[in-house]
């Protein structure tokens, strides 16, 4: 009858409401570390992760984030601070060690795949990987705020990312540094980029001297670095005190598939290898972005070859030069210009054919993302 319907339907929304306070109040009780009233043994909410030691960190996954929080020993201390969605937060600490480099992580192997792949870069790499869009968000976390600011761009390759820059620093101001001339030759045509300087280098070892910058930035060039550790390092000695760092590079993928392909081909860092250099480097107030090609609208398990924007500070009353200059002379790797014997030049051969194999992943995979993205995810203004 209707009078028992409405009866079911008072007792139903009674019921929903109480469940909604118990859960709210065993909430409450598991944050404080008080034990519930309502059960000694067993919760809704797991209490095991937060009661055997309060101020051990645990990390939340979710979906395209990753961040670090740690349980608070009390109810008096339960504040939160808040962070920007697309903002990385990790627990300092020391990385897995890697076992092996990518095939295109040397500086011989990496010269000449750009010396053929600069040909295409600005026309077929950067409208897949690397978007206007997402030029200008990254660029936005740089601070480049004055047209004065003396800025480098390390391993600006076709001048893509110093299109970005000149459009915030007087292009007098700004240095463009690769290893390869071939693609600087590209950059130089460029007529966005008169007045620019250019100039040939090494990103582990610069040709600046020390305190020459305001504003250092490097985009998509960490990833070819056999010893990252070294071009971070080299990033705090040329900066001035008080000057910062700008780094946009690719993101480790939890795809199996794709991170056989990404290890195999370059480095793709995590977020925590990222931040170990730089505190290593003696860089302060590390911050660390989430970007993406919008067409991907938020995948992100596949890696990304521009995926994380690192700002960071060298501090105003810090040492001149870095904590940790360098790695171990063990992994130091000579110049691309050194002599080659012949099991030089094949070890060179077979790690260039490798090479290409796995980098042609990335160039197949955007696609199958792209078309997966259009059909299954819905459309909306931010994918983080």
């Amino acid at each position: 009858s209707l009078g028992t319907t409405d009866k079911i339907n008072r007792l139903t929304r009674r019921y929903f409401i109480y469940s909604i306070q118990y859960l709210a109040m065993e909430f409450a009780f598991v944050a404080s570390g008080a034990t519930s009233p309502f059960t000694k043994t067993s919760s809704f909410i797991s209490t095991r992760s937060l009661s055997r030691n309060p101020a051990k960190p645990r990390f939340v996954a979710r979906r395209n984030t990753l961040q670090c929080v740690t349980a608070p020993p009390s109810a008096s201390s339960t504040t939160t601070t808040e962070v920007p969605p697309n903002q990385v937060v990790v627990q300092p600490g020391l990385p897995a060690t890697r076992k092996r480099r990518g095939m295109m992580q040397h500086k011989r192997e990496a010269y000449w795949f750009y010396r053929w792949l600069s040909l295409v870069y600005d026309k077929f790499v950067n409208p897949l990987h690397w978007t206007p869009e997402m030029r200008e968000e990254a660029l936005s976390y740089a601070d480049l705020s004055s047209p004065g600011l003396k800025t480098v761009d390390v391993g600006g390759g076709t001048g893509f990312c110093t299109e970005g820059i000149v459009e915030y620093v007087a292009a007098h101001n700004v240095t463009l540094m690769d290893q390869s001339l071939a693609q600087i030759s590209f950059a130089r045509k460029k007529e966005k980029l008169n007045g620019v300087k250019f100039l040939e280098g090494d990103a582990e070892d610069l040709p600046f001297h020390t305190g020459y910058a305001d504003r250092y930035v490097s985009a998509g060039s960490i990833e070819y670095w056999p010893n990252p550790q070294n071009g971070i390092s080299e990033a705090y000695r040329v900066l001035k005190k008080g000057g910062k760092a700008c780094m946009i590079g690719p993101v480790q993928a939890t795809n199996p598939i794709s991170k056989f392909f990404s290890n195999l081909w370059m480095l793709f860092p995590t977020p925590e290898e990222y931040m170990y250099w730089f505190q290593q480097a003696g860089f302060q107030d590390i911050k660390m972005y989430k970007i993406g090609p919008p067409a991907y609208r938020g995948i992100r398990q596949h890696g990304l070859i521009m995926g994380l924007v690192v700002v960071a500070t060298k501090p105003a009353n810090g040492p001149d030069l870095p904590i940790v200059a360098s790695c171990p002379e063990s992994f130091i790797e000579s110049s691309r210009k050194a002599p080659m014997t012949i099991a030089d030049r094949f070890v060179f051969i077979m790690r260039t054919i490798l090479g290409i194999v796995a980098g042609f992943y990335y160039f197949l995979i955007p696609f199958f993302i792209i078309v997966y993205a259009k059909l299954f995810i819905r459309k909306k203004d931010k994918y983080y």
